[in-house]
């Protein structure tokens, strides 16, 4: 059995400083308040009567720090009839029965009782309470103390001391010099009381007066970019870019955030690893400039004299065209349909293909020139279908994480090669030069998906490329560990700047089928999938790939 003395330990302490009093007054109304020990009468006692002997800063401070915490009602009752600074945060969240907010309510003062008028989650048996005080509850009152006044040569009856109008701090925007009363005789006199129903005159003009609707809100413009920092334990610390407001104090987990602001588990698994993240999901909820889908990058930090983790750094960006970051609704299923889909077209498209190129090779007889000439474009418009429905299969697969990868040493100047002559058609259709630089490097990936990629690439920059224009491919090896493959930018493309070239509309002269937006999309994942980026410039693209050397040494270390 454990016996907890903590209670007993606080009404021991000695209260002969102001101090010790103010402390004893902050760890009784914490204890209480947060349910960590009962409201012992001995306690609600001590705490009267130390009441005014704390500072109200202090008192104030406490009651602060219980907003929400559904303190008991002897502590409300206390803090509740307390200057109006300390009973507000208590009375906003307090959670009464009717009978003891019946029993509270006298012993507040009227800007207390003001406090719990205005609350709509209580009983309407306590509003009803609240109405028998009458209109004594609506009287605008000046807590300043208020300064005796002087003896007059006249004697003369004073029935009330009540500041003047002009001390009642009720502001509004300026207007024309038309009164505010219905009627100007009717101005109270400023020696006079004041009345409510002064007050009530001036709002009915006012509102008179301004008759007109409001103004509509302010039209946010949402931003596109923004960056954060997090500490340790993965919450949000600051934000440059956007609005702070629905951002700080959100955390990098998923489950440690409820509300409209929420990361997907990319974050929350890498901050439980202490590891980079890249393109988590973040949707954001209300009218700020921040609402909206977002993905989010980031990389730890460490302290660089112990080595301990500190946080995390990173840059967040709305989506590009086709892309979406709010969570997928039965997205497995959706990749598996489109996947069942591509599988039941290639069938056909491929059985096509194989007719056309029997018939135009002659296997079952000789066949009329004119005949051989429609079974070579049909050859040619087949195999082009079959192209899209690859990219299409390659796109289900990287979206849905079923992209079988191989580790291989993938030597690019035999594969640029290759690449090279399988455009010279179409580069002397569309009148583009490629030049391609020789280089003996070699890269790090699956063979195939680093073909696919390259040839994907080479020749949608070519089905943009203009008459007369070259594309010169230049390769080089970077300290990172990393090779670096530049390409010049076709003039096409010069419409959209930067990254912004994957937003890409496709006109009616794109010659690929799925569009030159869509092609570029698919290299740039399928370089993600290789541990590469694809970035536009201003005048070239950058293709970073691992460099074979690099991984080789890796791999020979961790051995």
């Amino acid at each position: 059995m454990h016996f907890d003395d903590t209670l007993e330990t606080v009404l021991a302490a000695d209260l002969s400083g102001e101090g010790a009093r103010a402390s004893v007054w902050r760890q009784l109304v914490d204890l209480i308040g947060r349910g960590r020990v009962s409201a012992d009468p001995r306690a609600i006692a001590l705490l009267h009567d130390l009441r005014d002997h704390v500072p109200r800063t202090v008192r104030v401070a406490s009651a602060r720090d219980l907003e929400y915490a559904r303190p008991p009602v002897e502590l409300v009752g206390l803090l509740a009839t307390d200057v109006i600074e300390a009973a507000l945060p208590v009375l906003r969240g307090a959670t009464l029965s009717v009978d003891q907010w019946q029993a509270l309510l006298p012993r507040l003062s009227p800007p207390a009782r003001g406090v719990v008028r205005n609350r709509r989650d209580i009983d309407p048996a306590v509003h009803r309470a609240l109405d028998s005080f009458g209109s004594v509850d609506l009287v605008l009152s000046d807590e300043r103390p208020v300064e005796p006044i002087a003896p007059q040569p006249v004697a003369a009856p004073v029935l009330a001391v009540v500041p003047p109008l002009a001390a009642v701090p009720v502001t509004a925007p300026a207007i024309d010099p038309e009164p505010l009363f219905l009627d100007p005789a009717t101005e109270p006199d400023p020696a006079g009381p004041f009345r409510i129903a002064d007050v009530m005159a001036r709002i009915e003009a006012f509102e008179r007066i301004h008759d007109g609707a409001p103004p509509p809100p302010p039209q946010i413009a949402p931003q596109d970019s923004f960056r954060f920092e997090a500490d340790a334990a993965g919450q949000i610390r600051w934000v440059d870019g956007v609005s702070r407001a629905p951002l700080i104090g959100m955390s990098l987990d998923f489950c440690a955030t409820p509300g409209h602001a929420r990361f997907d588990a990319i974050a929350a698994g890498a901050l439980r690893k202490r590891a980079p993240f890249r393109d988590a999901r973040l949707t954001i909820g209300g009218d700020s400039d921040a609402t909206g889908e977002w993905f989010v990058s980031g990389v730890p930090a460490f302290d660089h004299a112990t080595g301990r983790f500190i946080g995390y750094r990173g840059t967040a960006r709305r989506p590009y065209h086709g892309e979406r970051a709010e969570p997928y609704l039965n997205r497995d299923a959706g990749i598996a349909q489109l996947r069942q889909l591509v599988h039941e077209l290639r069938t056909p498209a491929g059985a096509i293909a194989g007719f056309a190129e029997m018939i135009q090779q002659e296997l079952l007889g000789p066949v009329l020139p004119v005949y051989r000439d429609r079974a070579g474009a049909i050859l040619n418009h087949s195999r082009d279908l079959v192209a899209v429905i690859d990219d299409l299969d390659l796109a289900a697969r990287i979206d849905g994480d079923a992209l079988d990868l191989r580790d291989d040493r993938v030597a690019l100047g035999p594969l640029f090669d290759v690449i090279a002559a399988d455009l010279v058609s179409l580069c002397e259709l569309r009148g583009t030069l490629l030049e391609v630089d020789p280089t003996d490097i070699a890269v790090a990936g699956d063979r195939r998906a680093v073909e696919r990629l390259l040839a994907r690439l080479l020749a949608t920059l070519v089905s943009a490329g203009g008459r007369d224009e070259s594309i010169h491919v230049r390769v080089g090896l970077e300290g990172d560990g990393y090779v670096s493959i530049v390409l010049d930018r076709p003039q096409a493309l010069d419409a959209w700047p930067g990254n912004s070239v994957f937003d890409v509309d496709d006109g009616e002269e794109d010659m690929s089928l799925l569009g030159t937006g869509f092609a570029l999309r698919l290299a740039r994942n399928l370089a993600r999938e290789l541990d590469g980026t694809l970035a536009f410039g201003s005048a070239t693209l950058t293709l970073r790939l691992p460099a074979a050397h690099a991984v080789e040494i890796e791999r020979a270390q961790r051995r």
